[in-house]
Order: C-alpha cells, then sequence, then structure tokens
C-alpha cells in the first residue's frame, strides 16, 4: 500500500480534486478513483465539485460566445481586407472578371454561409468556374465538391462521366445525386444540373468582397 494515501485523504476531504490531489501527490488519478469511489464522502465532493464547475461554466459561456464572433469577425475582416489588396492586380484578368460575374449571377451569396456554391446546366460556364476557383481563388482540387441534379430518365453514369470530364474532379468528390420526381419526367436537361460547391469562410469572404469592389468601381467608371 502506497504510504501518502494518507495525505491524498487529507487533500480529498479538503474539497480538492482528483487532477488537483494527482498533479500535487504525483498519484495517479486512476489509483485515487480506486481508493474513493465508492466512499460516500467522497461522492459528496465530486457533486459539488461539479456543481461548482457548472456554475462557473455557465458565467464564461456568454464571455466565451462573445470572445469567438469576435475573433470570428476578425478573421472574416482578414479574408476582406486580403481581397482587397489583391483586386488591382487581378481587375483585368479575364478569367477573374468571368469567375466573380458567374458567382454574381449564379451563386449562393447568403453572408452567413460559409459554402461557396453555383448551379447549372451549361458545361461552359460550370468548366470556367472550376478554373476560377483553381486558379484566381488557388482552391485545392480535393476541397472542390460536385453534385448533380438528374431527372429519372437520365442515366447517372453518363452524367457523372459527362461532368467529370468537364470539372477533371474525381468521381470521390462526388456528392449523392439529387434526383428530380416529377409527374412527367422528360429529357428537358440533357446532362442534368452540376453544382460545383466549396466549404471556406475564407474563399466566400473574398469572392463576396470582390464582386463588392467590381460593382463599385464599374459604376465609378
Amino acid at each position: 500500500m502506497r504510504n501518502d494515501k494518507h495525505l491524498a485523504i487529507k487533500l480529498r476531504k479538503q474539497g480538492n480534486s482528483y487532477s488537483k490531489i494527482s498533479k500535487e501527490l504525483g498519484i495517479p488519478k486512476s489509483t485515487l478513483a480506486g481508493w474513493f469511489a465508492k466512499e460516500n464522502w467522497s461522492q459528496s465532493i465530486k457533486k459539488e465539485l461539479t456543481k461548482k464547475a457548472n456554475y462557473i461554466s455557465k458565467k464564461r459561456l456568454p464571455f466565451c460566445i462573445q470572445r469567438r464572433r469576435e475573433e470570428f469577425e476578425e478573421k472574416k475582416e482578414t479574408f476582406r481586407k486580403e481581397a482587397e489588396q489583391e483586386f488591382p492586380s487581378l481587375a483585368q484578368n479575364p478569367l477573374f472578371i468571368a469567375g466573380i460575374n458567374i458567382y454574381w449571377g449564379e451563386g449562393d451569396n447568403k453572408s452567413k454561409s460559409c459554402l461557396l456554391r453555383i448551379s447549372n446546366i451549361d458545361p461552359r460556364m460550370i468548366s470556367v468556374f472550376v478554373s476560377f476557383l483553381k486558379i484566381i481563388l488557388k482552391v485545392p482540387e480535393e476541397k472542390i465538391k460536385i453534385g448533380l441534379i438528374l431527372y429519372p430518365d437520365l442515366t447517372e453514369k453518363n452524367c457523372k462521366n459527362f461532368w467529370q470530364n468537364i470539372t477533371k474532379i474525381p468521381s470521390n468528390q462526388f456528392y449523392k445525386t439529387q434526383f428530380i420526381y416529377g409527374k412527367h419526367p422528360t429529357r428537358r436537361i440533357e446532362n442534368g444540373i452540376c453544382m460545383i460547391s466549396v466549404s471556406s469562410r475564407k474563399y466566400k469572404e473574398k469572392v463576396i468582397k470582390w464582386i463588392d469592389l467590381f460593382a463599385k468601381n464599374f459604376y465609378n467608371k
């Protein structure tokens, strides 16, 4: 038997946690649990410690939430400043102009969402936007995801092959295909609707800022 158990008992009865006793005496917490787990007085101390920890946690929670919000806003502002600094050197690049205008017209512009996403049936537009992601935004290819929306009379495999050839994105980065079931399913869209998406607050903030700068620059001219 360890000769420091009496010290551990004394510290525990003073209301100390296993972690504090372990740190002070060098006794593993598993050993302390073995000694005290069945002791009613120790369980009472545990309840008091838990109650105290919960109280402190509740008091701190609003401050933690506020701090996270502030940090989040600081990050977004950093991304917007980066976009503003990059805009002059990109403003004359045809791919840049095409990309931000495609997103302006076709993209998900909800500021609360970190999803950068467009949907379209035109393979030319999809191809240009994927190039914009890779070359202008420098999005790693593995972050680009593809989703298809098909009518039930379309062959999923053929449509996937078609859009994979257009985007050059590996098949394992395709989401599960969605099917539209209507009363009169017809081949109205030959290869389905292709959705390109990237989940990133950084890229979303940059594109939204670029669109804003482009619009202001256009109106000023």
